[in-house]
């Protein structure tokens, strides 16, 4: 039985990146269907309000922890997680072992230039993989299309990078109709991997500062939601730390 760490309102597996690839591959060889979600500090304060995101998060195959500041907080639920798993870093991993196995891989998000530098690089880096894709910008009268493509292209594995949480209803909606083993949505993954946006140096993702270098990239967008969802993640950690002390207080 896996390890799992609640952290407020979600459940985390308890799992270093490698192992959820290990997971993931398991399911596909063994024939078990199912989506991974990357949470975060965002994903996580947002599920609160969002009932569907919520349902689609406690229904996933694997639930990782992607921030470092849930790391940090899983202790103070009694839990434990080994390490920050990211949707970038699990792309890499995937289809690397992807092109070991010969199972194929279908990118769908960003623009057209971008998923496709995109698909260019992840076969440069792995030779030998199977990847095709297409962009996110269309409308929603195309989404059964988009699915219909996808099973077409015999992929066993399915990112989406749209941005949460139509990333999340696009593949809820369409499940049935994709066809694929393991689906999961990854934002921005696309533009990082086809070299539109850099990623922060390890020893600033490993002190939990990434976030501050996509916000000198992006700031008008991500300002206002850092704000917001950092805010609120505070808020919530210091009420149920607060909570479980008085409890422990009372006990005693």
């Amino acid at each position: 039985m896996r390890e799992r760490a609640p952290i407020l309102n979600c459940m985390f597996d308890a799992l270093t990146a490698h192992e959820a690839v290990e997971l993931v591959f398991e399911a596909l060889n063994s024939g078990t269907r199912g989506w991974v979600c990357t949470v975060n500090v965002t994903t996580l304060t947002s599920m609160r309000n969002d009932l569907e995101l919520q349902s689609f998060v406690d229904s996933a195959l694997l639930v990782v922890a992607d921030g470092q500041p849930l790391v940090w907080c899983a202790p103070l639920f009694g839990g434990r997680l080994p390490e920050r798993v990211t949707g970038v870093d699990l792309i890499d991993l995937l289809c690397h072992r992807a092109a070991t196995e010969g199972k194929g891989v279908y990118l769908l998000g960003a623009k057209d230039h971008v998923v496709k530098r995109a698909m260019q690089n992840l076969r440069i880096r792995h030779p030998g993989l199977r990847i095709s894709g297409s962009d996110g910008y269309f409308a929603a009268s195309e989404s059964k299309s988009r699915a219909d493509e996808i099973r077409a292209s015999g992929a066993s594995l399915l990112f989406v990078g749209m941005g949460s949480p139509r990333q999340e209803l696009f593949i809820r909606e369409h499940w049935e109709r994709l066809g694929i083993g393991v689906a999961m949505g990854v934002g921005g993954s696309f533009e990082v991997i086809g070299g539109v946006r850099f990623r922060a140096p390890r020893w600033i993702r490993q002190v939990g500062m990434e976030w501050l270098v996509r916000l000198l990239q992006e700031p008008r967008r991500l300002l206002p939601r850092y704000f917001k969802a950092n805010s609120l993640f505070c808020l919530l950690i210091t009420r149920a730390t607060a909570t479980r002390l008085m409890r422990q207080i009372g006990a005693n």
